[in-house]
Formats: C-alpha cells, sequence, structure tokens
C-alpha cells in the first residue's frame, strides 16, 4: 500500500501536465534527468493536454514508454480521471470505467499505479463511486485510489463507502498557497497516513523571482532563507513544503534540468520552526496569535 512510509521515499514527483503531443523529445530528456535524480514518482492526468488536447500529456507519456522503455523501469504511474469536457465533473459508473480504460490505453500500461478522481462530482453519490473504484482495484487495473482536491467532509463520505483506501490527496500547497493547513485537510492526510502529493509547489512559477507583487513578501522571506543556506531561491520554496510533518510530496511541472536539480537539493535543507513560520506569515500578510 502506498502509505506514510512509501510516501517519504517519493519527496518529489515528476509531473506531465504540460506536455502536448509532438514533446516527446523534451519529455524524454526530462524523465531521464528525473530517474537519474531519484524521481520514480510521475504524475498525469487523462484531462492534461492543453486547449483541444485531452488525453496528449497520457500519450506522450505512453509513447516515450515505446521509445525508452528503460525510464520507466520500478516507476509509480499516477494519473487522475473524472473530469469531462463540458460537464465539467462526472464520476458516473460508466465514464470512470471509460476514463480508466482510456488511461491504460494511451499510456501502454497494464495497470495503474495510483488512480485519483481529479475533482469530486458533487451528483455523484460517494456508494456508488466506491463501488466503481473498488470494481476497478477487484479487476487488477488500478492498484491504489487518490483523491484529488477533495474537502475534508468529502474524503470521509467516500472511504466510508470504500473498501480499497484513499492511499494519496492531492492538492494545491505552496508557500504561497496555505490554506490547507488550517482548514483540516492535512491533518487529515496525516490522521489517516494519505500521501500529500502537492499540485503547483510553486504556485503556477509566481514564486520565481520576478513574480507579481501581491507575493514580494512570500518570496523575499524565501529569498533571505535561500542566503543563509546557500541554496536559490527554488530550492528554498520545495524546502519549506518538505518540513511540513505529512509528509509532502511536490510535483515538479518544470521542463528544464536545471530547476529540477534546484528541486532535489531541497530535501538536502533543512530549516527551523521559526523560519518556516515566518515564511508562512508572510504569506498571510499578518502574524499568527
Amino acid at each position: 500500500m502506498l502509505g506514510l512510509a512509501e510516501a517519504g521515499k517519493r519527496r518529489l514527483a515528476y509531473g506531465f501536465w504540460r506536455y502536448r503531443v509532438g514533446d516527446e523529445d523534451t519529455a524524454e530528456a526530462m524523465l531521464s534527468a528525473a530517474r537519474e535524480n531519484g524521481i520514480d514518482h510521475l504524475d498525469t492526468a487523462d484531462v492534461y493536454g492543453g486547449p483541444g488536447g485531452y488525453g496528449a500529456s497520457e500519450t506522450v507519456m505512453g509513447n516515450v514508454r515505446k521509445r525508452a522503455p528503460s525510464l520507466f523501469s520500478g516507476a509509480f504511474i499516477a494519473t487522475k480521471g473524472g473530469v469531462e469536457k463540458g460537464t465539467p465533473y462526472n464520476s458516473s459508473s460508466a465514464y470512470l470505467k471509460a476514463a480508466c480504460d482510456g488511461s491504460l490505453k494511451r499510456l501502454g500500461a497494464e495497470r495503474i499505479d495510483l488512480f485519483y478522481i481529479h475533482r469530486p462530482d458533487l451528483i455523484s453519490h460517494p456508494e456508488d463511486v466506491a463501488e466503481t473504484l473498488d470494481g476497478l482495484v477487484a479487476a487488477g487495473k488500478v492498484a491504489h485510489i487518490g483523491a484529488s482536491n477533495f474537502t475534508v467532509h468529502q474524503i470521509s463520505a467516500y472511504t466510508h463507502y470504500l473498501r480499497a483506501p484513499i492511499v494519496a490527496h492531492q492538492m494545491e500547497f505552496s508557500a504561497a498557497q496555505f490554506v490547507h493547513l488550517f482548514d483540516g485537510t492535512l491533518d487529515q492526510a496525516m490522521e489517516r497516513k494519505m500521501a500529500v502529493c502537492a499540485w503547483s509547489p510553486m504556485a503556477g512559477g509566481r514564486l520565481a523571482e520576478g513574480g507579481p507583487a501581491e507575493l514580494a513578501n512570500v518570496r523575499e522571506s524565501l529569498a533571505k532563507l535561500a542566503a543563509k543556506y546557500g541554496v536559490s531561491l527554488t530550492t528554498m520554496a520545495y524546502a519549506y513544503l518538505h518540513t511540513h510533518p505529512a509528509p509532502v510530496t511536490p510535483i515538479l511541472g518544470t521542463k528544464t534540468p536545471d530547476r529540477l536539480r534546484e528541486a532535489v537539493k531541497a530535501a538536502a535543507v533543512t530549516i527551523t520552526k521559526p523560519e518556516w513560520y515566518g515564511v508562512l506569515q508572510a504569506a498571510m500578510g499578518e502574524r499568527l496569535p
């Protein structure tokens, strides 16, 4: 089971959400850099691929697998289903089964290691969704179940009916996006020993130097720590996430090897409790009581 111990080994994941068909050369080079740097958790979704490119990200991953199968040896593949163009969310049994089959075909895989419900479908009953997910596990098409962008209560409702545990919760989390520190989501993940996978760990690039003025305080706070520890601002942004005890696995979206290596360096950086809270308060724009 993908539990807390395994999540601790996968302190970074590499995400394919920016890839379109035709990007196979870049994808192969970045995947090679990721594997060389110990990253074996690969994340995608059926909906990734840009406007009109539904399934393109998975197709790119599948094409790279055909070209360089050794890059996938020992890799842990996560994908997502449940977002339907124009609906927008569909967790009906028929749709999820078709989504899973489509992902398997595009990925060129016999089984998906981690299958997320990408967004909660507010008019699908959790019991019905759970029956479908358990069926995919029983059929050997999916090894583990995850949830993405769920609330605490939605997780509880699903786990009430599921036989297979929810082993991972993917959510937006960065030094600039701190809502899950206070809404119970991260606390629930620790309570239930769910892996936490953080999307947009650099706040969509807004934490990088030259980002928007509204994040100047948090960037300055990170930059001061980066200078103290002799690392880049990017490395410090990932070190901030690694400090959380969940533990958090940030999902890298970069297409630049040097940026990937900067993220990897964060594993060797340990910041103090006052330093971590200093970044949080800079992001909040106020002092904690």
